[in-house]
């Protein structure tokens, strides 16, 4: 279940308690959270360890002041936009502020309407730069992230949620079936967020043996097992400081489970063969096309994990429900492999519009990249016609599939149909019920009712 969006929150930095008391009040009744320090040195901290929508710092302050404080949040956290306030209103201090960083100046006595319109648009401001990053990290790697782009409903929809998802640091559950991009959107989440310009790591769970898992994620010492000749860091401290893609994570053993859940909680890792624990300091994300609920309903998967992974859940749809973007990712396609292969191809053919969009497309955008990549390969054409296309797809009659084998001269009860559309639905998500009940408008407790009434 995801989380509800947090409220905007700011930082007050004030040697004076009383003032940031004060202010903290007022904007708890303007519906804004804050919380605040009487230093430059505990608003360090406090960012290092949360994240804030809005800096508003004193300027004058025992130790470091806020300028000072304000010139190396610029350069450590662009991010967020810091507001000035002082009791000395002159032009020499505002010059001196805006070149510090400053995101605006206000002076002393506050006048709180005036504050909150300044946050408010400090605030706006911020949203609007993530967002702007976002989609500069999409179109500056589009080659790479092409398949996350788009302009249906599901993939606006999931660009809203990406953009609120990489402003925290929260564990990330991608979940989608084979070839929809999860690790791609996961890369995405990692360049929007304050960790885009740390390490980005991914392994598969699945594509390593159990017995060497925990080395590969823990790291081990040298002697540690037959052929560990010497020390190998892990790939959580590979990540440290930035972000560790767990891919195909329900196909992780049980007993692995059981360390990897430790690790999260402690926030350290111990070595093969070690005594010594190592803290970290990862955002860790997960994908999985397995439907985990139904694996911790059958005690394939700790239910404990499943929550410490599962803060916030990103489910990515299948390329069939995206509509028109079908018709755009081919052409990125198209576009991309014709300047590889040096081939003047301008475009697609009469009637592979619609072949491309009758298609179901079960290997999702995955499938599709490679059959734009063989059309162009193929084709002797300067456009890409019907015949380049597979034979499964030239073939394929979308048009006439009939749900359940349900011939249009058979008549059966309406309730018959229902139950063959929800297996068929079904058979479509892999047996996955929670993916199913989402397509169908229903909640898995309906569905499993329908069914059992069957038997």
């Amino acid at each position: 279940m995801n989380k509800p969006t947090p409220p905007s929150r700011v930082l007050i930095v004030d040697d004076e308690r009383n003032m940031c008391e004060l202010i903290e009040t007022d904007l708890r009744l303007r519906g804004i959270s804050s919380v605040w320090t009487i230093s430059a040195e505990g608003a360090l901290d406090a960012i290092h360890q949360s994240d804030f929508d809005v800096v508003l710092t004193d300027v004058r302050m025992p130790g470091t002041t806020g300028l000072q404080l304000c010139q190396q949040l610029t350069q450590s956290r662009p991010d967020i936009p810091v507001i000035v306030m002082t009791a000395f209103g002159t032009l020499d201090t505002a010059v001196a502020a805006m070149r510090a960083g400053a995101y605006d100046f206000i002076t002393k006595p506050i006048e709180m309407d005036l504050l909150s319109i300044t946050l408010g648009r400090a605030m706006e401001h911020r949203r609007l730069t993530k967002q702007v990053q976002l989609l500069e990290a999409a179109t500056v790697t589009s080659d790479r992230f092409g398949e996350v782009l788009g302009q249906s409903e599901a993939m606006r929809k999931l660009y809203d949620q990406l953009q609120q998802v990489a402003q925290t640091d929260a564990a990330v559950l991608i979940t989608g079936e084979s070839g929809t991009g999860k690790e791609l959107v996961a890369r995405s989440i990692h360049a929007g967020s304050r960790r885009g310009d740390q390490p980005f790591v991914a392994v598969n769970c699945a594509a390593v043996t159990e017995t060497l898992l925990e080395s590969e994620l823990f790291g081990h010492v040298k002697g540690a097992f037959t052929d560990a000749r010497g020390e190998r860091r892990g790939l959580f401290m590979e990540a440290n400081g930035g972000t560790l893609l767990l891919d195909e994570m329900g196909e992780m053993p049980l007993t692995m489970q059981v360390k990897l859940l430790r690790a999260l909680e402690e926030r350290k890792v111990r070595p093969v063969g070690s005594d010594r624990e190592i803290p970290f300091d990862v955002r860790v994300l997960t994908a999985t096309n397995r439907d985990l609920e139904t694996a911790v309903a059958e005690e394939q998967f700790r239910e404990d994990l499943y929550y410490r992974i599962n803060v916030i859940g990103i489910e990515l749809p299948p390329l069939r429900s995206r509509g028109g973007d079908i018709l755009r990712l081919a052409e990125h396609f198209l576009k991309q492999y014709a300047t590889s292969e040096h081939k003047p191809i301008t475009g697609l053919a009469e009637g592979v519009a619609e072949k491309l969009l009758s298609y179901s497309w079960p290997g999702n955008v995955r499938e599709l990249r490679n059959v734009m990549e063989r059309a162009v390969a193929l084709t002797r054409y300067d456009q890409i016609t019907v015949e380049d296309l597979p034979e499964k797809i030239r073939n394929f009659q979308g048009g006439t599939v009939f749900i359940g084998g349900l011939d249009p001269s058979e008549l059966v009860s309406l309730e018959e149909i229902e139950l063959r559309y929800i297996n068929h639905v079904l058979q479509a998500t892999g047996g996955n019920q929670t993916q199913a009940a989402r397509i169908l408008g229903l909640d898995r407790k309906t569905i499993h009712r329908k069914l059992k009434s069957i038997d």
